[in-house]
């Protein structure tokens, strides 16, 4: 990704959305980060699969809204683990 950031899936958030881990420098916005991936991935998956955009709201496949949490001095492995974790809760 662009602009030195980096991105992985952590783990299923369900069938309404994504979890995913990221990491940015200070001068990318979390907004314009966010904007990218739902930009970029609902572009792969139209390209790929052109009769989702049918059978979607106004053609729309991401919903305008997310959830963002930050964190310091942890390893993104333990984010990741804490992040899978609350998915067997």
């Amino acid at each position: 990704m662009g602009g030195g950031a980096r991105v992985r899936p952590v783990a299923p958030g369900g069938c309404d959305h994504v979890h995913l881990l990221a990491s940015a420098p200070p001068h990318v916005s979390i907004s314009s980060l966010v904007k990218i991936l739902k930009g970029a991935s609902a572009r792969r998956l139209f390209v790929r699969h052109p009769e989702l955009k049918q059978r979607l709201w106004r053609g729309h496949l991401w919903n305008p809204s997310y959830d963002v949490g930050t964190v310091g001095d942890m390893s993104a492995d333990v984010v990741a683990r804490d992040i899978a974790s609350q998915q067997s809760r």
